[in-house]
């Protein structure tokens, strides 16, 4: 989100994303992912409008927004590390990766770097088992990671 959008604009905008899409059978996704995808998150003054446009209370579109981890209160950076949580990866060394990872950034779980370049978040399994531990850096996935790997993606990543 940047300066141009203040509360009103965010609340404008959001109507006419509930508007194009209440027609649909179940819209809330449909409609929070529009959002998401308009701000780069799914800001708190879009809740009201979300709720008063599909006759939900407010506690019911924060509650399907805090549900789905994909969907942000805040933007996210300009890159996004998902580190697999799973089993495969935490019997590899996957927890000692992760506070790896979180000591080197300076940040914890759903949290932004500083600088804001990359945002770190749990994942629950990217399917590359037997490459564990795993991670993928935005749309790049990379598997067999150590300490050392983790950071030369990071440090691409920064460039």
């Amino acid at each position: 989100m940047g300066l141009q959008d203040s509360a009103q604009n965010i609340t404008e905008r959001t109507a006419e994303i509930v508007s194009r899409n209440a027609q649909l059978e179940g819209p809330l996704l449909p409609i929070l992912h529009d959002v998401h995808h308009a701000f780069g998150c799914v800001p708190e003054a879009a809740i009201q409008p979300i709720a008063d446009g599909l006759n939900l209370s407010r506690a019911e579109v924060h509650g399907v927004v805090s549900f789905y981890h994909d969907f942000r209160k805040s933007p996210a950076g300009r890159h996004t590390l998902k580190l697999c949580r799973a089993e495969a990866c935490q019997s590899v060394g996957g927890d000692q990766l992760a506070e790896d990872v979180m000591r080197a950034l300076g940040i914890d779980w759903h949290e932004t770097t500083p600088d804001g370049r990359i945002t770190l978040e749990p994942v629950y399994c990217l399917g590359l088992c037997s490459c564990a531990p795993a991670a993928m850096m935005d749309d790049t996935l990379h598997g067999r990671l150590d300490a050392t790997s983790v950071k030369d993606i990071v440090a691409e990543a920064s460039r």
